[in-house]
């Protein structure tokens, strides 16, 4: 019998306290929105609604959990002492900048968590994970260790899946996961190109670098995850992100590019030394067909290509072979982001469709589609030996909404996360989000 292969999006499960702090200097978007209120139960059923759609569609889709926020640990860590109650309230009232920080949905855009490398890439055939530090963001410098218990607890035969331990926590290893990393194949299962695209060099101060907003990812960071995961240099590119367009507000590279199998849908301004770099991708990709689709500046500017986030959408391929963006409908209401999508689908080229979903709540802090799914390329077994209970199903769906349901608030204001009450409501939900999912004691508060 013929193995599968299949790319798995695991879309971020948004968590009970998703809210509007507006952290993130050099996004936009979050800025923006800066303490508005936010809508939980809103986010949540948006993020499953756009999961259950993409299951519909015949794609395999699963549920990465989110983390527990407020952080009350890393406020201990950090002096704040008494009972939960006084430690939110103490942080809150004497260090306010710090207290939103640990209250940061922002672990909600999943394609942070880690970078994956499927097993037809790796030198030992097992899948691998490394959880990316964030070390760029106080706010998501939090996350790591949560991600890689909740990827073990996905991903747990050892006999197809390795973990790694994320890099160390240092700016020279500023690691951003999946949003700078990109893997072209002919198909799902066979040997690829994997696109590492960084924003500066660490140890080398005289290359060029962005000015006004700081570069997330380093080379250093992306050629330490290259040799953990085991990956051959004769399948392995590093781009440098052009540093222009960071300084524009594209902090990450998926939010002026993104691939999927033999397509790179890339903004003209997206890389430095684009010409060298994506003659270096061909001749290691082979002979087989390779499309590069430019989407030059007179079409769409960085300022349409940020506030639509049409970069910062999910390309992907249904089982109909038809190749389909997946796009927040910002990019519907958007005059020539809307023009430029429909000659895109006209033009008889390999992306032959446009979905648009409303992911509002997300879009309203920063993130669009592209953000809030990890992607992970399976083949049957190993999908077979991941975590079932994982894995979007119409039995899935209708539990996870009737949980959002029941332990989710309609509106919450950034003041009202220092009430005790949004505290223990939140555990209460994720003690038993882990029981639903069996991902095991993932949180700090069940260890």
């Amino acid at each position: 019998m013929t193995m599968q292969h299949f790319e798995v999006n695991y879309d971020g499960l948004v968590g009970p306290t998703h809210n509007y702090a507006g952290l993130s200097f050099g996004n936009v978007a979050s800025l923006a929105n800066a303490k508005s209120s936010s809508s939980p139960k809103d986010a949540a059923l948006q993020g499953l609604a756009k999961m259950k759609a993409l299951h519909d569609m015949g794609m395999k889709q699963g549920v990465l959990a989110p983390q527990e926020r407020p952080d009350v640990y890393a406020l201990r860590r950090v002096g704040f002492s008494g009972t939960d109650a006084e430690v939110l309230y103490k942080a809150a009232t004497q260090a306010p900048a710090i207290f939103q920080a640990v209250c940061s949905a922002s672990s909600m855009w999943t394609a942070n968590a880690a970078t994956v490398s499927p097993s037809a890439d790796t030198a030992n055939g097992k899948v691998h994970f490394t959880p990316a530090n964030l070390t760029n963001k106080f706010h998501r410098s939090l996350e790591p260790e949560t991600s890689g218990r909740i990827l073990q607890g996905m991903f747990a035969n050892e006999r197809y899946f390795e973990h790694h331990t994320h890099l160390p926590d240092n700016e020279h290893f500023g690691d951003e996961g999946a949003a700078n990393h990109t893997r072209l194949c002919r198909e799902y299962g066979h040997a690829g190109v994997e696109v590492f695209v960084y924003g500066r060099h660490a140890f080398d101060s005289s290359k060029p670098a962005p000015t006004r907003y700081p570069a997330r990812q380093t080379l250093e960071a992306s050629e330490a995850i290259a040799r953990l995961h085991g990956l051959d240099e004769g399948n392995t590119v590093y781009i440098q992100q052009n540093p222009d367009v960071i300084d524009q507000g594209v902090f990450h590279n998926d939010v002026i590019a993104v691939g999927n199998q033999n397509v790179l849908f890339y903004h003209e301004q997206a890389f430095a030394d684009t010409e060298a770099k994506l003659a270096e991708i061909q001749q290691k990709f082979g002979d087989s067909e390779l499309h590069f689709i430019k989407v030059g500046t007179d079409q769409v500017s960085v300022q349409d290509a940020v506030s639509t986030y049409l970069f910062n959408t999910q390309l992907i391929t249904p089982p109909d072979g038809k190749m389909t963006i997946i796009a927040p409908t910002e990019c519907q209401e958007n005059e020539r982001v809307k023009a430029y999508l429909d000659s895109l689908v006209a033009s008889g080229g390999p992306i032959q469709r446009v979905e648009f979903f409303d992911v509002k709540q997300s879009m309203r802090n920063g993130g669009g589609p592209a953000c809030l799914r990890l992607r992970v390329a399976l083949n049957d077994e190993e999908l077979d030996a991941a975590n079932q209970h994982c894995l979007m199903s119409d039995e899935l769906f209708a539990r996870l909404n009737k949980w959002v349901n029941k332990h989710y608030r309609d509106e919450l204001a950034v003041d009202d996360l220092r009430d005790p009450a949004l505290l223990e409501e939140s555990r209460t939900a994720l003690d038993e989000l882990t029981q639903i999912l069996k991902i095991g004691s993932v949180y700090a508060f069940q260890r």
